[in-house]
């Protein structure tokens, strides 16, 4: 018996893993993303699918923690300071967005016929946009740390405090409220809990982890962070505030502890896991019959209130000085409704202000919202040209005359050209990309603007006056092309080029370059060099190793280059017994 009640406890585990697995790999393959595929999971197996599970509520309230800990692990990376720097982008700009959006959702409403108290509740619940949406698609695209991911945290951090009054608002309104006791005690009991949590964080969770660090056991430390997050956002919820709140106000409060980092890798596992769990409960939670029903309602106010949003977003962000094309970004991220809108609704249903069928609408067109947010987004940044920079006030590259041309002045073409310019050799710069240019020259650096791949460029350049042009650039494909035009059109001028990889170097030496080199190639040899001293190996024969590593690399690109042999890894071509083979073709390396 136990055995079977150990099985049933895993079925469900089991499905939903499996759901995942099978999903999400395949939604990220096709560019729709991780949310879109864990929401059309959760819908196939929850109950209008192959009802597999016949309650998402109960997993939606258990899911709705990853939440939480997604939160408490941004406040990890934002120190007090930087939250307080913030103070006018949560109050200044969060507030406007809330406040515009909810005037023109809650219009929009009332324009479908929808009664204005219902409308009011139905709009302003829709302002709220999804927490766990725009901070996995922000953390995706890795922009959580860009201004622009900064100023998305902190829209969102507001309207997680708009929901206490959002809240309180509907229990007023609510026709059978009833006041337990003075209006102002549950402000101070949210005041209180504020206290308590900062006292605690000052106070307390240091000494505490303090003490669990030195039981030495992983296990209970991993018990202490769970603690921390979930004893804070519990704290939040039972004073009536949020619960993602408090666990972000304690992760700001842990930001500059010695143990953020260990807390951080403990939480990490169970925020992923329960938020992908958290969009799963969504999915399952899409009223199937429902929509069947009211279709052309939902449809409507979907697309009214995604529109109207939409239209308040782009204006408030154009108002507070966002360009064009950042204002349109932050659309295609914050016009759904979220979560919260499902605990507004949840209240208004139990104040009796929302019929059962009104919540059902409601919570569907949340819901459908959530799931267009990957797809908007893939179709505007598909259809948004990307801005380039403007290279007005760039010096342009027409008759430069240099004994070196250096072509592309990123990582690689800086540090290339120092050993030219320290000897004193005149240098012509060139790059393409304006902001690099402007960064080079508060260095004291003159890069010219110029793409390197244009042959009208090259002459004007000094390509067929330099001695040796040197193409540093990134681009492969550029880098052949730039190399196929001097080597045709001054077949005089050295040619020294930098590759990608192996067969990178082997197709540049079959175009006849003078000399090229894998970018990562002699950096990786001091590397090993260096690791080979911290071994005790003596320094003549570290040296003597890596000469004889370079030689024999040097071998087998010849041979290969000889055979027609093609091979991107360089792991490959590693053996230190491989059979002798013909001289190099390449230029010998340089000497050290």
């Amino acid at each position: 018996m136990a055995v079977e009640g150990a099985g049933a406890t895993l079925t469900p585990i089991v499905t939903l893993l499996a759901a995942a697995v099978l999903a999400v790999p395949l939604f990220r393959r096709l560019g729709l993303g991780s949310v879109l595929g864990y929401f059309c999971a959760g819908l196939a197996i929850g109950p209008f699918g192959l009802a597999l599970f016949t309650d998402p509520a109960a997993i939606l309230h258990v899911s709705e923690l990853g939440v939480v800990m997604f939160l408490f692990i941004i406040g990890l990376e934002m120190k007090p300071k930087r939250l307080w720097a913030l103070r006018g982008q949560i109050f200044g700009l969060g507030l406007l967005q809330v406040a515009v959006c909810a005037a023109l959702l809650t219009g929009a409403a009332s324009l479908l016929g929808i009664p204005p108290l219902v409308a009011f509740i139905a709009g302003t619940g829709f302002v709220l946009s999804s927490t766990a949406v725009v901070v996995q698609v922000l953390e995706e695209r890795g922009e959580i740390a860009t201004p622009h991911g900064q100023q998305a945290v902190s829209i969102l951090l507001l309207e997680d405090l708009a929901i206490v009054p959002l809240l309180a608002l509907v229990a007023f309104l609510a026709p059978a409220a009833t006041s337990d006791g003075p209006a102002w005690q549950p402000i101070a009991i949210a005041v209180a809990a504020v206290a308590a949590l900062l006292a605690a964080g000052r106070w307390l969770l240091d000494p505490m982890l303090a003490l669990l660090a030195r039981s030495r056991t992983r296990e209970v430390m991993t018990a202490g962070a769970l603690l921390v997050v979930l004893g804070s956002a519990l704290l939040m919820d039972r004073s009536g505030l949020s619960m993602a709140m408090g666990a972000f106000f304690a992760g700001v409060l842990l930001s500059g502890s010695s143990y953020r980092h260990q807390i951080e890798t403990d939480v990490e596992p169970f925020k992923g896991i329960l938020l992908g769990l958290f969009f799963l409960a969504v999915g399952m939670s899409l009223d199937l019959a429902v929509i069947a029903r009211d279709w052309q309602l939902i449809g409507a106010l979907l697309g009214a209130f995604m529109l109207v949003k939409a239209i308040g977003i782009f204006a408030v962000a154009r108002l507070t000085g966002s360009s064009a094309r950042q204002s349109i970004m932050r659309v295609a991220l914050f016009a759904q409704g979220g979560e919260f809108a499902f605990v507004l609704y949840a209240a208004a249903l139990t104040g009796g202000l929302f019929d059962a069928a009104t919540n059902a609408r409601f919570s569907a067109v949340i819901i459908l919202s959530m799931a267009l947010t990957p797809l908007v987004l893939m179709v505007v940044e598909r259809l948004l040209p990307r801005t380039p920079s403007s290279a007005d006030g760039l010096a342009p590259a027409t008759d430069l005359h240099g004994c070196a041309l250096v072509i592309g002045f990123g990582r690689f073409g800086q540090i290339a050209s120092q050993a030219l310019l320290a000897r004193g050799i005149a240098v012509s710069l060139i790059e393409n990309d304006p902001d690099r240019i402007r960064e080079a020259s508060r260095f004291g650096f003159q890069v010219f603007y110029g793409d390197g791949t244009r042959l009208d460029i090259l002459r004007a350049s000094g390509a067929g006056e330099a001695a040796v042009v040197l193409v540093c650039i990134d681009d492969v494909e550029a880098t052949n092309h730039i190399a196929a035009l001097v080597r045709a059109e001054f077949p005089l001028t050295r040619l020294l080029v930098r590759a990608w990889d192996r067969g990178h170097a082997i197709d540049l030496v079959r175009a006849g370059v003078d000399y090229q080199l894998r970018e990562t190639f002699e950096s990786a040899l001091a590397f090993g060099a260096a690791a080979l001293g911290y071994l005790g190996v003596p320094v003549q024969e570290a040296d003597e190793l890596i000469a004889d590593l370079r030689r024999r690399d040097a071998e087998r690109l010849s041979l290969q280059v000889v055979e027609g042999i093609y091979a991107g890894s360089d792991l490959l071509h590693g053996n230190a017994h491989a059979r002798p083979v013909p001289e190099p073709l390449t230029t010998p390396a340089p000497r050290r």
